[in-house]
């Protein structure tokens, strides 16, 4: 038996309409909502990717103009070499490492200051269907991180594909939470004050 589909109500648009734009209004949360509804979904938004040798105020202005606080290090392959992230840009990493190689900052490449790919600890897309945004907290919080990855194996479960991004900040806006400092450990102690956890 086939399906009968009928058509739905046209409406007209109004003057004054407007648009929304990604992660204008992120949906609210709760701390036992499902973990995917705080992950961004690469299959539906664009990564936010940038290259090794792309000079590390490039990043910056990159993040600002995406609106995000990490980019995907890539190749021309689309293979992630590494990420970096607005605390790598804007914290002591680049002074530091011009002041050891005695050259200036504008000199910085994303390759000098980018946490390369075998540092990255992943999360399974698979083993997060079941869990819910407190999972994603406890282990956001656990590794002192302010992001994580997480990815889809292929068939054989030797190919990883990254699918989407967790981020600190992002989950305590949705569960509407201010954050006062962007350090991993303070935020989440302060969610879960709030939360009464």
């Amino acid at each position: 038996m086939t399906r009968q589909y009928h058509p739905l109500t046209a409406h007209r648009l109004q003057a004054g309409a407007r648009f929304h734009l990604p992660g204008q209004d992120p949906e609210h949360v709760r701390i036992d909502s499902p973990a995917l509804a705080v992950m961004t979904d690469l299959r539906r938004i664009p990564a936010a990717t940038i290259d090794l040798e792309a000079p590390l105020d490039a990043a910056n202005r990159f993040m600002i103009r995406r609106g995000v606080r990490l980019l995907l290090v890539t190749d021309d392959e689309r293979q992630v070499l590494g990420l970096i992230t607005a605390n790598d840009v804007l914290g002591e990493k680049p002074v530091k490492f011009a002041l050891e190689r005695g050259i200036k900052r504008q000199d910085i490449r994303v390759a000098d200051i980018m946490s390369p790919r075998e540092r990255l600890e992943v999360l399974l897309y698979a083993d997060l269907v079941q869990a819910e945004v407190g999972h994603v907290v406890a282990t956001l919080k656990h590794s002192g991180r302010q992001h994580a990855l997480v990815i889809d194996l292929n068939g054989n479960g030797e190919a990883q594909t990254v699918r989407g991004i967790f981020s600190a900040s992002q989950i305590a806006r949705q569960l509407g939470i201010a954050i006062q400092t962007t350090e991993v450990a303070q935020t989440f102690a302060e969610i879960g004050a709030a939360l009464g956890h």
